[in-house]
């Protein structure tokens, strides 16, 4: 069975989130610069993820490789 979110457990993971992008907001443009770095210089990508995943949102993250990397898409 599908399980959903009410409005106010939507609300506080919103308001949580923004406080976790506010409290990194110094941390996190420079894990993303490493992490772009790490992709386009084909390097250890996930040393660089295991670091940034404590200052960047997986939104953030997404962004950011998809800014280098372009669209994922599996073979059909």
């Amino acid at each position: 069975e599908l399980a959903r979110s009410s409005e106010d457990e939507k609300q506080s993971q919103l308001q949580r989130l923004a406080a976790f992008q506010a409290r990194n907001a110094e941390e996190a443009p420079q894990w993303l610069a490493r992490l772009k770095q790490a992709v386009i210089e084909n390097g250890n990508v996930f040393a660089v993820l295991v670091e940034a995943v404590k200052y960047c949102s997986l939104g953030q993250i997404t962004t950011a490789l998809y800014d280098v990397g372009g669209q994922y898409r599996r073979s059909m």
